[in-house]
């Protein structure tokens, strides 16, 4: 009888502070951790809007690529023809 005294004076000494004290040190890293998905959350929402006009730009784009590619491929014939 007396060791079950001493084995449950050691568990409420020794061993449930500890483990009271790890799982502070987890539910920290977990709010922490909640607290940043929040953020990045909020941030993907205002980045949608930002994005609402996307796919009007990469037309514009796409139309000024094709345009640039036109005038350099006329440059360099120009450029062909006066370097023979």
């Amino acid at each position: 009888m007396r060791s079950w005294r001493i084995g449950n004076a050691l568990l409420m000494l020794l061993v449930l502070p500890l483990v009271i004290y790890l799982l502070n040190r987890v539910l920290a890293a977990l709010e922490r951790i909640r607290h940043a998905s929040d953020e990045i959350v909020a941030a993907g929402a205002e980045l949608v809007v930002d994005l609402a006009d996307l796919p009007e730009d990469l037309e514009i784009t796409d139309q000024t690529v094709r345009d640039v590619s036109a005038g350099a491929t006329r440059y360099a014939g120009s450029v062909a023809k006066l370097l023979s």
